[in-house]
């Protein structure tokens, strides 16, 4: 804890050398416990020959245990105003890249293929509490060739992660982490943990990815396109979901029978349907 302090302290000293106020806006908050920054290279499994791709390094705290331990890293920052606390902060490491930009917006595949020289690519995060979600689904959802993903989230973002189905907190980024990997809790984390400290509980999750989706599916982006629908409007039946939000060009009528002919009543909804159940019901209306 008294190490904790110190850190704290220092970031504090670092930044307003820079001039640099911490922004809600992006929001910034930073670990100062060395033992968690090195739980979480631990969780992430990361080998020397890795490519890290590092989204939010903040201070670089984390980023420089990240270019201990692998190949290559690169990390991208949204803040521009950190860019030159990054820089002086990580001078002595020679194996990272620094970027700056908003990760929804760049080409992920293009920015890692440069250098990334056929490495494994391993993705780890202290994601802004504010975009969690988008940030995961353009992972999951994208052509990155990853084998792991280790991020640090809001509890309840965890706990949506890692839901069953019938469950509250199971939805659209439940199914897209089951389709594409096995997640795990790795730790929870107290606010106080952080600086400065957020409103919230936080949770470590990582994702080791399946070489191959535990269930096959005729078309992958209609099964996607059939989750969304069905958790955009979670409290509607399947079918109206469906028919509301999933631009299918059917009938109401013609999304009831598909529905039926997946072996599903006409009354359930969507948060009651497995994976599988869903690739199911992708199947019927595919064909």
């Amino acid at each position: 804890m008294h190490s904790a302090k110190l850190e704290k302290r220092r970031m504090e000293a670092v930044l307003g050398r820079h001039g640099v106020r911490l922004s809600k806006r992006f929001g910034q908050n930073f670990l100062t416990d060395a033992g968690v920054l090195q739980r979480i290279v631990d969780a992430a499994q990361i080998e020397k020959d890795d490519f890290v791709l590092e989204i939010g390094p903040g201070m670089g705290s984390l980023t420089r245990l990240l270019s201990k331990s692998a190949a290559r890293v690169l990390a991208i920052e949204i803040d521009e105003r950190l860019m030159p606390v990054l820089e002086e902060e990580l001078a002595d490491c020679f194996n990272i890249e620094l970027v700056q930009g908003d990760v929804m917006k760049l080409d992920l595949s293009k920015l890692i293929s440069k250098d990334n020289e056929g490495r494994t690519i391993r993705i780890v995060a202290n994601l802004p509490y504010y975009i969690t979600t988008p940030i995961l689904m353009k992972i999951l959802e994208g052509d990155l060739n990853w084998s792991r993903i280790t991020v640090m989230v809001q509890r309840v973002v965890a706990e949506r992660m890692i839901a069953e189905p019938g469950s509250k907190a199971y939805g659209a980024l439940s199914l897209s982490v089951a389709y594409r990997a096995k997640p795990e809790v790795a730790f929870f984390l107290p606010p106080e943990a952080f600086f400065p400290p957020p409103k919230v509980e936080s949770a470590v999750v990582s994702m080791q990815r399946f070489e191959q989706p535990p269930v096959a599916v005729e078309d992958e982006n209609l099964l996607f396109l059939l989750i969304r629908a069905a958790f955009n409007q979670r409290r509607k039946t399947l079918v109206n979901a469906l028919y509301n939000g999933a631009n299918l060009s059917l009938s109401k009528e013609e999304i009831e029978n598909s529905v039926f002919e997946a072996g599903f009543t006409t009354n359930i909804r969507g948060e009651k349907l497995s994976l599988a159940d869903f690739v199911r019901l992708a199947d019927v209306f595919s064909n």
